[in-house]
């Protein structure tokens, strides 16, 4: 088992893949299910904001989407198990086959939310594939950690309504989310982020408080998925104790947890 240096199992081979079925294979017996749990959270961030922005079709931007699962769950209302049973291997067997199955379906299926997706990510693969499926309407490949938009980037980060992410802050951090608010040219986009709790969020709450965010975090955990095995937790697990994050009870117990961050204009 190779290790990244945050101490977690590398899975950097499941996001370069022409199509999904890598990422879901391997997904799959860890049990990956914060897509699903946070699907109701980002389902009512975006009623509250239509409502109070009277934004009809919300833009939305989602950093770290891969293969566009997030868009997939909220525009057309599929869940983790279909798409875990959508790439187990039994359906078509080439990338072209996946994807006229997957245009079929977001042709034939009215989107469940009008929304409009945008996905930013380092694997140009995944993007690809997320829109070509129909999943996601738009794509930026950056690497916002290191250089700023270009102005083609730039152009397609601004207008974004809301960001959200689902377990990519620790690998991106607020050098990546400053560069998408400073996109926008002074709106300030609400934000949804589930972070796993062995990642710190006070820096990236800092750096939005100093853009005018207000930032809550949600009571309770969220289940990300099982520990690829007892090295991963091991590690894991130190890094947590010399952080002073108590895992007792939860990552303890054999799973990888993160918490909810909701950051909106302090003014609103």
């Amino acid at each position: 088992m190779r290790l990244d240096a945050t101490g977690k199992v590398s899975l950097d081979h499941i996001y370069t893949a022409p199509d999904p079925r890598t990422y879901f294979r391997e997904l799959r017996p860890l049990g990956y299910c914060v897509p699903q749990l946070a699907k109701p959270y980002f389902e009512k961030l975006v009623k509250e904001y239509r409502e109070t922005e009277q934004v009809t079709a919300p833009r939305v931007l989602d950093i770290g989407c891969s293969y566009g699962i997030n868009a997939a769950l909220l525009k057309y209302d599929l869940t983790m198990d279909e798409l875990y049973a959508r790439y187990d291997g039994t359906g078509p067997t080439t990338r072209e086959g996946l994807l006229a199955r997957d245009q079929d379906l977001s042709r034939s299926r009215s989107p469940a939310n009008g929304l409009r997706f945008t996905g930013l990510d380092a694997s140009t693969g995944a993007l690809a594939y997320a829109r070509e499926a129909g999943f996601l309407d738009d794509t930026v490949h950056a690497d916002l950690e290191t250089y700023d938009p270009t102005p083609e980037q730039r152009a397609r980060l601004a207008g974004t309504d809301l960001v959200i992410s689902t377990g990519c802050i620790g690998y991106v951090t607020e050098r990546t989310l400053v560069r998408v608010v400073r996109a926008q040219d002074g709106r300030l986009p609400w934000m949804a982020h589930f972070v796993l709790r062995m990642f710190p969020f006070a820096p990236v709450e800092q750096a939005l408080a100093e853009l005018g965010y207000r930032t809550i975090t949600v009571d309770g955990v969220f289940r990300q998925r099982r520990f690829a095995g007892p090295q991963e937790q091991r590690r894991v697990l130190d890094g947590m104790a010399a952080a002073e994050v108590d895992a007792s009870g939860l990552e303890e117990d054999g799973w990888l947890y993160a918490q909810l961050h909701l950051s909106t204009p302090r003014n609103r």
